[in-house]
């Protein structure tokens, strides 16, 4: 079925094809709705009772209000506007400054290079080198101030990284192994791990309100894990529901020119039967997460509480990076492309672009030719996205407010790029889950 909705970036209609989930269908048209004009306020959410030595929650409606584009924290004074993109097949960093738009560093890395993720106290960069298939994995420190690399430090299948919320422990994201690694946030000397042969894919996370719980996903078997961080155990697993269409892959689709809605194009039936979950982020007052899945093409909604898949936004091919606008109010979803790990240069790439409160797509945002957006974050402003280009050997510079696209050329297969500094007290992890 169809239905038109307003592009807020460009004042006008944007036609959109819901893809229904089965038995699920009213997830997607209806979401939670904005209260009507003269009505009376709703009560103040109560106060968050968070875990020991976790940073308090000022406020219970809005986990991002920290990261809002005035609140840098001012150990970040010094560090300079940087943009550090990890080139997976080069394993190199390329090193971009924004003001410019031109590299003006680059240097050698570990081998397979997944992400720069900002350290809990927000003082080192760390360049997650996983070594895939090997044995020698492990994180490069990048120094903020100076934009520079120190000693490398070697670590056992390092894909990712993420921090406990009280800063304890660094959390290492040993995919392949399918195990989390807590270790010292500053030697990386292994604390304790955590089994989670029940993930296949372990790759991202995002974290409970309170700090108590941890949701992760599991690329390769579609489902999603939660883990209890105060008994460091796992509370339960969770397969997603595949919708019933999805968005039609093909070679030399046409591409979206300058200046057009980007629309995602045809669907056809969708006979998966298990999704490919990549990255996944808390709803602003804490109660649900959203995840990416590049297989059904659109983002999962899940009740963090009960566990529990409670809806599906149906956004783009190949959905997969998520990140919160600087107001709170926006989740940019960057959409890769294509349903294969790896896919075509110039593909059906974009970003949709989901409100929060209505939990519907509100624009939706082209890269004219044709690419494959990824991993990245939001300028410290908000007035920009940047993503790696997974496929396209570029990282693209969305603007927030229109969706205009500028590019940079970069290494082999970009992907896990972060923008630093980044608004925020304390990270907790990937590309910059700051709060």
């Amino acid at each position: 079925m169809n239905s038109k909705r307003i592009d807020s970036s460009r004042g006008r209609p944007l036609a959109a094809t819901l893809v229904l989930a089965c038995g699920f269908g009213a997830w997607v048209a209806a979401g939670a709705q904005a209260p009507a004009p003269g009505a009376s306020a709703p009560p103040a959410a109560a106060a968050v009772n968070t875990v020991p030595g976790m940073p308090p929650v000022p406020n219970a409606k809005n986990v991002y209000s920290e990261t809002a584009a005035e609140k840098m924290s001012p150990a970040l004074k010094d560090d300079i506007q940087r943009i550090y993109v990890p080139n997976l097949r080069s394993n190199d960093v390329y090193v971009v400054d924004p003001a410019v738009m031109k590299v003006v560093d680059r240097f050698k890395v570990g081998i397979g290079p997944q992400h720069i993720v900002p350290s809990w106290d927000l003082r080192t960069l760390w360049v997650t080198n996983n070594a895939e298939g090997r044995t020698d994995g492990s994180l490069t420190p990048i120094d903020p101030k100076t934009g520079k690399p120190g000693k490398a430090v070697m670590v056992d299948d390092p894909y990712n990284m993420y921090a406990t919320p009280d800063g304890k422990s660094a959390i290492v994201v040993a995919e392949a192994r399918k195990r989390l690694d807590f270790r010292d946030p500053k030697t990386m000397a292994l604390q304790y791990s955590i089994d989670v042969s029940g993930c296949p894919g372990i790759n991202h996370a995002d974290f409970s309100i309170d700090g108590r719980f941890a949701i992760f996903t599991c690329e390769f078997s579609g489902m999603i894990a939660k883990i209890d961080l105060v008994e460091r155990k796992v509370l339960d697993y969770l397969k997603l529901q595949m919708p019933a269409t999805r968005f039609k892959e093909a070679a030399g689709a046409p591409r979206t020119a300058a200046g057009q809605v980007w629309e995602p194009g045809p669907t056809e039936v969708c006979t998966v039967t298990k999704g490919m979950p990549q990255d996944i982020r808390i709803s602003p007052d804490g109660k649900r997460f959203y995840v990416a899945d590049m297989h059904a093409d659109g983002v999962h909604v899940v009740d963090g509480e009960s566990f529990k898949q409670v809806g599906f936004i149906a956004t783009g091919l190949g959905a997969h990076g998520l990140y919160p606008s600087r107001d709170g109010k926006r989740l940019f979803v960057a959409n890769r492309g294509s349903h294969k790990i790896h896919g075509p240069k110039l593909g059906n790439g974009g970003v949709s672009v989901i409100d929060f409160a209505t939990e519907k797509v509100v624009a939706r945002w082209a890269v004219p030719g044709g690419g494959s957006p990824d991993m990245g974050n939001v300028s410290a402003d908000g007035k920009y996205l940047w993503l790696a280009a997974r496929y396209d050997d570029v990282i693209y510079r969305f603007d927030t407010a229109s969706g205009a696209v500028a590019q940079v050329k970069v290494g082999a297969e970009p992907h896990g790029l972060t923008v630093w500094p980044q608004p925020g007290r304390y990270s907790l992890g990937h590309t910059g889950n700051l709060r």
